[in-house]
């Protein structure tokens, strides 16, 4: 019998407090396609694959598989059926190993240490994933993270894999390499459901878009009858021009300033390696690089979260030398971090944005007290909450519940609370839609406007081009070029990068 869809969802609805997650949205997947999802933050793309992951019960519809009805009361029920899902914040095990993550769920009775690691060993080689296997998941990184969440669907011979953002943490290479093997799977017969907010990613790759729009399906048709325009379009209902804003160009006057921050020759373990540079109030400082530059570590040393080496250069805050044992520290002294990965670092996802904020608050400016006095405190954070645009239903909603553009703008309004003189943002629009995108990027600008110093790291590079003042490369834990805005182009920063 000829399986006209290899998965089919049904009119499926799922409610949150009443809200409709995703609403009688029909959804199918054919053998051996790559089906791209997209839509803004809060659309339901993640709520429609944790349905098909076993993950989250509808309220009503149904799923079939290969024309057959079935139920998933959890994810091993998908498991079982080869369905695999890849998620954005990952779902790996940190106190296991690479090898041991791998095989979750499917451990023999009797496993070798050795053979396991030689078998892990071998698939990453495979797929180009340079991962010790022996390695604690808990010591990965982001990007290295979602390597094996990749790897390890490849390992258990996955008929369906859904991929959440897989592209958010990797580098253009690694991204180029993910989208072979993506190609690779599905001439093995393979589907694939992919959530990106990278458009170009979908057009590109892609056999099918889906779009959903506010827990609705609005479209679904091949990659080839949109472009970029159309499928904005579809996911926001109205135009949104692809003009950059207008960035104010640094003044002879910002430049002569001194700088807010200096960093002279500072090594960290083997990823920083006598690293320079500095940073200037009222200017926006990019930091561009592959993963394994030491452009996150930087960051993190420079804030106390990571030590740097003994005698292992220094670092000068506004002339004054620093040397932080804790993040909180850096607080006091008006240093503001914004993390990378949000989900684990940067809010606590059961209290609502209140709760959140005032713990900003508290970190600079509680002096010793434990409490907030909610009636003083609540101005400020609703004066915050509206600037930054944070939208949700009601003001008691959980952090977890809002949108990824909404809880970054959470995690930032913690940082403004703070009244911070440089602030460093580490992947800032990373899992974020193209409205939000445009939002935080504004939000950055008007941060340097105020007179802070403020230093970007992004793996994507017409983020960096975007709204950098002033464009660093990382390479090999040093920084290897600098480039004006007007000399700065993605050619350059890539060919810095790599060679």
């Amino acid at each position: 019998m000829t399986v006209s869809s290899f998965l089919r969802v049904q009119n499926a609805t799922k409610l949150y407090g009443g809200f409709p997650a995703i609403d009688a949205v029909d959804f199918d997947l054919r053998p051996g396609e790559i089906h791209a999802l997209v839509g803004e933050n809060g659309a339901g793309k993640s709520t429609l694959c944790k349905v098909i992951a076993g993950v989250v019960a509808l309220d009503s519809g149904g799923l079939t598989f290969e024309d057959q009805p079935f139920d998933l009361k959890s994810p091993r029920d998908a498991f079982d059926k080869g369905i695999s899902m890849v998620y954005q914040e990952t779902s790996l095990v940190p106190q296991l190993s690479v090898a041991q993550n791998m095989v979750l769920g499917r451990e023999r009775l009797f496993n070798s240490a050795r053979s396991l690691r030689n078998e892990a060993r071998q698939l990453l080689r495979s797929l180009n994933f340079n991962i010790d296997p022996a390695m604690k998941a808990g010591a990965l990184s982001a990007a290295q993270r979602q390597m094996v969440e990749i790897a390890r669907a490849v390992y258990n011979k996955s008929r369906i894999i859904i991929l959440d953002e897989p592209t958010a943490a990797l580098t253009p290479e690694e991204t180029d390499h993910l989208f072979y093997l993506m190609n690779d799977l599905r001439q093995q017969g393979v589907a694939m459901i992919f959530i990106s907010h990278a458009l170009e990613e979908a057009l590109t790759h892609a056999d099918r878009i889906t779009v959903l729009r506010n827990g609705k399906k609005i479209v679904t048709d091949d990659s080839s009858s949109f472009d970029r325009a159309s499928l904005i379009r579809h996911m926001v209902g109205q135009e949104i021009s692809n003009a950059a804003p207008a960035k104010p160009k640094p003044s002879a006057k910002t430049r002569a300033r001194k700088p807010v921050l200096r960093v002279e020759d500072v090594r960290m373990g083997n990823m920083v390696n006598n690293m320079s540079f500095s940073v200037y109030p009222g200017e926006i400082t990019g930091i561009a690089g592959l993963i394994g530059s030491g452009r996150s570590e930087i960051a993190k040393v420079i804030v106390g979260q990571i030590k740097r080496n003994f005698g292992g250069g220094r670092i000068y805050l506004n002339d004054k030398e620093i040397r932080y044992r804790l993040p909180a520290q850096a607080i006091q002294d008006g240093i503001a971090y914004v993390t990378e990965d949000r989900k684990v670092d940067g809010f606590f996802e059961t209290m609502d944005v209140f709760e959140n904020v005032s713990l900003g608050w508290l970190a600079k400016w509680a002096k010793g007290k434990f409490l907030v006095n909610r009636k003083s405190l609540k101005p400020k954070v609703s004066e915050l909450r509206e600037k930054l645009a944070i939208r949700g239903i009601g003001e008691n909603q959980t952090v977890q519940k809002l949108s990824g553009g909404n809880q970054q703008k959470v995690v930032i309004a913690k940082t403004l609370i703070q009244a911070p003189d440089l602030v460093i943002f580490d992947e800032p629009t990373r899992g974020v839609d193209v409205g939000a995108i445009a939002e935080i990027r504004d939000i950055i600008r008007n941060i340097a406007d105020s007179g802070a110093g403020v230093v970007v790291i992004s793996s994507y590079l017409p983020e960096i081009l975007d709204v950098s003042d002033r464009i660093l490369v990382a390479k090999g834990g040093t920084i290897v070029a600098e480039f004006s805005r007007e000399e700065a182009s993605a050619e350059k920063i890539l060919h810095a990068a790599i060679h």
